[in-house]
């Protein structure tokens, strides 16, 4: 293959100021951390659907694999090239048209390189909810969110991206496109064909938009925060309340003590709402509906109060309006982050677990960690609503960041056993990428992992889309 002709075919197809190459490019080879840098003979940014599709069949004629590339806000590496050069980086940042909002049918029709946070005002725009919420909504992409099946915040009541998707359109690795958007609720018609896209982080197809669901907006919201002396103790509050408050339950968050003291040490312009301990454990919880604010204060209130007397709830905060809604929320989706960067890097977890197994795995994990390194700090926080935590480890007092990584292997080892044993899994939203592709055989069932080569080459028989993922 020429790289003059295949540069010159791109070039063609979408315009000089849409390949780049050198340090144009240099962007969008690394992801977010930095941690993975790979290369490529290029980066193409298409407009359309139709020049994906051009792309695609490029590859087909060239031999060239293809890297899709959304905000590059993932963390496991979905999204970034490998070493080898060989691949084109596809960003899909240039399709980023809101094609349709419909309020009677509640659906929006987005491409995949509209942001989270462009979704979510196109549906406010319509007097409609699109309830996915992200940290990184602002940057993130709906194609990206797609590709892992992203989950967020209100998983418990809406569910994950792929219970919010109605319909796809794809570019196969035929360079033909599959338009799926027609947004039904019932189609049963075959094989759900969106389901094996969603998810598969861009190594079946490439997602270049979507039919997502729309909801009323809620007309009432009311966010609490509280503390508990144990994990148990959160743990059986989070089932009293899903019991007593039903779908009105769209949020239950974790923060464990130790990370929400480093929110006070090195984030202080976050105010928090209760003192910081790190014996004890935090949540966030929101209740959405269609009454007032101040029924829901009241069924809050009554849900919190003997909790309090009986001392199973340590404190308490209801908020009282909405810019203390805000603070709460913005000490989970940035907080945490930013006192985890200002404390230094740590070692990543994104791990699903049933939740009357948490508290078990937290013990015994915690036992194992210490026993392998006395001091580790475990900085953990998440969506115990659907038992997805964010299991971080950071560095011993005294260990440098360097002595740490040395132990990355070790200390994944420890953890995904802990979680494989007690019934959970190694990515509950994150996806697989190529960090952990390598470790998925020793976690997902043989014939599961079989079924997914299948697939693969059934979709996609020339390895076109995304090498080195996930498989």
């Amino acid at each position: 293959m020429s790289e003059h002709s295949l540069h010159s075919s791109l070039v063609e197809l979408l315009g000089p100021a849409h390949v780049l190459t050198g340090t144009d490019a240099a962007g969008y080879l690394a992801d977010q951390h930095g941690r993975l840098v790979g290369q490529a003979r290029c980066v193409v940014r298409p407009a359309s659907t139709e020049q994906v599709a051009g792309v695609v069949r490029l590859a087909r004629r060239y031999g060239f694999p293809i890297v899709p590339q959304g905000g590059n806000t993932g963390l496991v590496g979905g999204a970034t090239p490998d070493a080898t050069g060989a691949a084109v980086v596809l960003s899909t940042r240039r399709l980023d048209r809101i094609r349709q909002v419909d309020a009677q049918d509640n659906t929006v029709i987005a491409e995949a390189g509209c942001t989270l946070a462009e979704v979510q005002a196109a549906a406010e725009q319509a007097d409609r909810l699109f309830p996915l919420s992200l940290g990184s909504e602002g940057s993130c992409t709906i194609g990206g969110n797609l590709s892992t099946n992203a989950g967020g915040t209100q998983v418990l009541h809406y569910g994950n991206t792929r219970a919010l998707a109605l319909g796809l359109e794809v570019v196969t690795a035929d360079g033909e496109v599959w338009n799926g958007l027609a947004g039904l609720r019932k189609d049963n018609t075959g094989y759900a064909l969106k389901d094996l896209f969603i998810g598969a982080e861009g190594t079946l197809g490439i997602v270049t938009a979507a039919t997502l669901k729309l909801f009323p907006r809620p007309s009432s919201q009311t966010t609490a925060f509280l503390s508990f002396g144990s994990i148990a103790a959160v743990v059986d509050f989070f089932e009293r309340s899903r019991a007593r408050l039903g779908p009105a339950l769209t949020a239950f968050e974790l923060i464990s003590g130790p990370i929400y003291a480093l929110v006070a040490r090195h984030v202080p312009e976050i105010a928090l709402p209760l003192p910081a301990a790190e014996d004890q454990w935090y949540a966030l919880l929101e209740v959405s509906g269609f009454d007032d604010e101040e029924q829901d204060q009241v069924r809050l209130a009554a849900l919190i109060e003997p909790a309090i007397e009986s001392r199973e709830v340590r404190d308490a905060v209801i908020a009282d309006s909405p810019s203390k809604t805000r603070s709460l929320w913005r000490l989970r989706h940035e907080g945490l982050g930013l006192a985890q960067r200002r404390d230094g890097a740590n070692i990543k977890h994104d791990i699903g677990l049933p939740v009357s197994r948490i508290a078990e795995f937290l013990a015994s994990n915690a036992r194992r960690l210490q026993a392998h390194t006395p001091g580790l700090r475990p900085m953990i926080f998440g969506h115990l609503g659907d038992g997805n935590l964010h299991y971080n480890l950071s560095h011993a007092p005294g260990q440098s960041l360097a002595e740490l990584f040395a132990q990355e292997d070790a200390l994944h080892g420890i953890t995904y056993d802990s979680v494989h044993r007690h019934g959970g899994t190694i990515s509950a939203e994150h996806g697989i990428g190529q960090i952990k592709r390598a470790i998925l055989p020793d976690y997902k069932d043989a014939v599961a992992i079989k079924l997914m080569q299948k697939v693969k080459s059934a979709l996609d028989p020339q390895g076109i889309f995304n090498p080195g993922k996930v498989l």
